[in-house]
């Protein structure tokens, strides 16, 4: 991965933040891909236009991609399009995060600052592992998962496809949350939660 040339998949909000973890690590952004330029670029990046109008030469090797977008749905959609085209998808880690040697991380998983995930964590493809998270022992997420800043999920959680778990949210040892939830910010989950809930609170409670 050191030696590969990383294009940057949306280059305002989130983007900035993955872009100031690769800038922080020993990679080389080629540059980024957004659906216009941008007047806001921090780090010099180059324009590189749409994902539908990319040259050809960029889906091949040593090129690679890392989405930069929070939302789920969107990232979600870019990914399969990304793979479709054969282009390759890769993880990102802040130099600053504290991963066990036993945790195992998917493809196009971004892990942001500060972030500790400790031992026998699955995290699937394409998630993001926001500043300041914690995810203890024996946790799994599955794809497309967000997890926002502070969030703290304590041993044996399980987070569903596609759900979001909001910022500084603490979710209880061995909760088992559904696909397509939307966990609010500073709520705290005690009991498991099906699939396409919106929960909120202390204690957590659908709305």
């Amino acid at each position: 991965m050191l030696n590969s040339r990383i294009i940057l998949c949306g280059y305002s909000g989130h983007g900035l933040v993955v872009a100031d973890a690769i800038n922080e690590s020993d990679l080389l952004l080629q540059g980024y891909i957004d659906l216009e330029k941008k007047e806001k670029n921090p780090f010099g990046l180059q324009y590189l236009g749409t994902e539908n109008n990319l040259s050809d030469m960029f889906w091949k090797e040593p090129y690679n991609f890392i989405i930069g977008i929070g939302d789920n749905a969107l990232r979600s959609k870019l990914a399969s399009m990304i793979c479709k085209k054969g282009g390759q998808l890769i993880s990102i880690f802040h130099p600053s995060v504290c991963i066990s040697k036993i945790a195992t991380i998917g493809r196009g998983t971004f892990i942001s600052a500060n972030v500790i995930i400790n031992p026998l964590v699955t995290v699937s493809e394409n998630c993001i592992i926001n500043t300041g998270a914690i995810i203890e022992h024996e946790c799994e997420i599955l794809a497309n998962v967000h997890i926002a800043p502070g969030a703290v999920l304590a041993g044996n959680v399980q987070v569903g496809e596609n759900s979001f778990i909001g910022a500084n949210s603490i979710i209880k040892q061995g909760v088992k949350i559904g696909k397509n939830v939307i966990v609010g910010a500073g709520s705290v989950v005690l009991n498991d939660i099906p699939d396409n809930k919106k929960i909120v609170g202390n204690p957590g409670k659908e709305i």
